[in-house]
């Protein structure tokens, strides 16, 4: 909650420190821009880091360096700002936004080795991950805009830095999910631990649905904010439709933490993604605005809902020693095309915020046709079960061969 807090707010806060009058900058908000995306675009260099994390034997020590570095490359690059040349701020920006793929799907990869072994202990601890996230993408920027007001955006960042410190402390308090590797197992190379993605069939086929639906979290704010103001004309209607989208992604974390998902993750995923391009259409029908603030509520939930499914698609598929690579791998490339989705939606914004949404359906009705037809020319169902069926390896006792050895 901590580090992933910190996280979804330093990009806000970045952009306010940059506008911030006292700091005089020339190209203020393109300033803000600039340290934004140098906190992102590291994302894509995930799988290297993910790497030294699948050959970790107690994965604390990487993730502790990272949340360090995180927040000393926030702190120093938000500290250089105004007081030392553009280049040096965005340097050290990048360094902390090189440590947040450990932050998203590092962290989530360690999830299935420190819970209990069965289904329904793995299919919670996924609904409190998600939960976390939820809360993050909520709270962080709720928390940078309040501390910003009332102390300005300088201590603000600041105060996120230190909640990176805090967590890297709190890692060792987790336990140590290290373990001894079966004889004859290795872990594969980046390039190959990336490959395994395409290779695997359950594998490939989430990481689909991942990737063409990731464009819509983008994309949501920047439809809200041209939706709003076509269905009313009250004060703030774009940013309280964000915040329902928010709420209901809360909420929608919370039920799949007391009713954890149950059946084939693949199965799930490829269901849940079908309700979510559903709902994403009925919401752009809405013809009156509270009908949309419901609307929006419910893509957050759906969104909530598919995303634990695929944390445990990923959790029951992935080869251990790729386990990392395989959620920073999807984590980074869902930042990516999340960013993508952003600004498209941006440039397209004439187009209505009705047939912004009819579009994001569209994706997500493509990737579930897409994943769909996937599984059935391979065949891939039978082997799926047989995969989802099968313990963990870090669940069993013996050493045995990982769920993702199914064609």
């Amino acid at each position: 909650m901590l580090v992933r807090t910190a996280d979804g707010g330093a990009a806000v806060g970045l952009v306010l420190l940059a506008l911030d009058p006292g700091l005089r900058l020339r190209d203020a908000a393109a300033t803000g821009g600039l340290l934004a995306a140098a906190l992102s675009a590291p994302h894509l260099i995930g799988p290297w880091a993910a790497h030294r994390l699948d050959r970790s034997r107690d994965s604390r020590r990487i993730l502790t360096v990272a949340y360090l570095l995180y927040g000393a490359g926030l702190a120093a690059g938000s500290l250089a700002l105004g007081r030392a040349p553009l280049v040096a701020a965005v340097a050290l920006v990048a360094v902390a936004g090189a440590c947040g793929p450990l932050l998203t799907g590092g962290l989530s990869s360690r999830l299935g080795g420190i819970v209990g072994p069965s289904v329904r202990e793995q299919r919670r601890a996924q609904g409190w991950d998600s939960l976390t996230y939820g809360i993050a993408g909520t709270a962080g920027p709720g928390v940078v805009a309040a501390f910003a007001g009332l102390l300005g955006p300088l201590p603000a960042l600041l105060g996120l830095s230190c909640a990176a410190a805090a967590a890297a402390l709190l890692t060792w308090t987790l336990p140590r999910d290290g373990r001894e590797r079966p004889a004859g197992e290795e872990t594969p190379g980046v390039l190959a631990g990336m490959a395994v993605m395409a290779r695997i069939g359950p594998l490939r086929r989430v990481t689909l649905l991942t990737l063409l639906s990731a464009p819509q979290i983008g994309a949501l704010p920047v439809i809200a904010a041209v939706l709003a103001p076509h269905l009313t004309h009250r004060p703030g209607a774009a940013a309280t439709l964000t915040v329902a989208t928010g709420l209901g992604s809360l909420a929608g974390s919370l039920v799949v933490t007391v009713f954890p998902l149950r059946g084939e993750p693949e199965t799930l995923a490829l269901r849940l993604f079908a309700v979510t391009a559903a709902t994403t259409a009925l919401c752009a029908l809405a013809p009156a605005y509270p009908l949309a603030l419901a609307g929006f509520a419910a893509i957050g939930a759906a969104n909530a809902v598919s995303f634990t499914a695929t944390l445990a698609a990923r959790q029951a598929y992935a080869p251990p020693g790729a386990r990392a690579q395989v959620f920073v791998t999807s984590a980074g490339l869902k930042v990516a095309l999340a960013s993508v989705g952003s600004a498209t939606a941006g440039a397209a914004a004439g187009l209505g915020g009705d047939a912004l949404l009819l579009i994001t359906a569209a994706l997500f009705g493509v990737a579930v046709l897409a994943a769909a037809g996937d599984l059935a020319l391979t065949g891939g169902r039978r082997a799926g079960r047989r995969a989802a069926r099968r313990p963990a390896p870090d669940q069993a006792s013996p050493p045995q061969r990982s769920p993702s050895a199914c064609p």
